[in-house]
């Protein structure tokens, strides 16, 4: 048997890797070259997304969504599933990922487990507790308030109640800080409350089935550099006609979920500024690129501290020559390593 190869495995007895990272880590990349040395192997890989806005319809772009020839180079799981109208929970997304991995599981094909959303990861492996639902009137009282205070004030006064939750968040970050608050006023407790293991056992057995691998830049700049081509990649692509035709709909806005991905509720925002400042005018795309790139190398730091916060995680320099094939390697490894010990 060669390095690259690893031991067949009955499907009862088959793992799941998951590979996180920041955004422009080259996850993409990582997922398929993994599926296809393991396909070349005969052992068929099922790649189940971990985003929380690959989820929306009508919006590509500026998700960087799989292509048509990748998605249909390995079967693709939880992309197009909801309206940008429609919510989708880290609850929600637990409950399918655990589905989707045992029907991928009964037809002989091992689950990988791609994306950015970390707390998705955290809350599949950690589990979550059940919620307060959203509550429509609190919702707005939130929102009122911003708007004569601003969501820094906000970030402040979360910090008062959920000082955990709020160190992880940006002072701008409203959807969150609208979210964490609003579970605080329905609830009485803070949102880090919720988000605690629901069984040591039910952990320690996510745990020793799933393999998390990690694509993290030793050089920050490296990334960075990465973030700017893309964005300007989705500028060229059409991502402002993509905002356009989503606000032509008539029933988004800015406030969505959906809406406020990153990317998205700039270009919003631009659309915004220019209709109320020179109504027919073109978006400045110079502050465009400026604000998008900036929120994206936010996000990128958040994605890496949720990161570190995973000890449990495999870490791989994306930023090295060869960093596929590293990657490729050490999940193979691991792999073998699972299956002798489960022998």
């Amino acid at each position: 048997m060669s390095a690259l190869e690893v031991p067949a495995q009955s499907p009862t007895a088959l793992p799941a890797i998951a590979l996180a990272g920041p955004t422009a880590s080259g996850k993409t990349a990582g997922a398929l070259a993994l599926a296809a040395v393991l396909g070349r192997q005969g052992q068929p890989v099922e790649i189940v997304s971990v985003d929380s806005a690959l989820v929306y319809r009508g919006m590509d772009i500026g998700t960087a969504k799989p292509t048509a020839h990748e998605l249909a180079a390995v079967p693709h799981h939880l992309i197009d599933i909801r309206d940008p109208l429609q919510a989708y929970s880290a609850a929600e997304f637990v409950q399918d990922a655990n589905r989707l991995m045992e029907e991928i599981r009964a037809r002989g094909a091992l689950p990988l487990l791609v994306g950015g959303t970390m707390l998705y990861f955290k809350a599949l492996f950690d589990g979550i507790d059940d919620m307060p639902a959203a509550n429509p009137d609190v919702r707005a009282r939130l929102e009122t308030q911003a708007r004569e205070q601003g969501w820094p004030a906000l970030h402040a006064e979360l910090a008062r109640v959920d000082p955990a939750t709020a160190a992880r968040l940006a002072p701008a970050d409203s959807q969150r800080i609208q979210r964490a608050l609003e579970v605080w006023h329905v609830s009485g407790k803070p949102l880090s409350s919720f988000h605690t293991t629901k069984s040591i056992a039910d952990k320690a057995d996510k745990t020793s089935t799933t393999a998390l691998f990690s694509l993290e830049p030793d050089n920050r700049a490296w990334l960075h550099e990465r973030i700017a081509q893309r964005f300007d990649a989705m500028l060229d692509a059409g991502l402002v006609d993509e905002v356009r035709t989503l606000r032509a709909r008539g029933d988004l806005h800015p406030d969505l979920p959906s809406m406020r991905c990153v990317g998205y509720r700039q270009v919003w925002d631009e659309l915004d500024f220019q209709a109320a400042r020179a109504p027919g005018a073109p978006p400045n795309l110079a502050h465009l690129r400026e604000r998008g790139i900036a929120a994206t190398r936010q996000l990128a730091k958040r994605q890496i501290t949720w990161l570190r916060s995973m000890p449990q995680r495999h870490a791989i320099a994306c930023d090295q020559p060869h960093a596929v094939a590293a990657l490729v390697q050490a999940v193979l490894q691991r792999l073998a390593q699972m299956k002798k010990a489960t022998a």
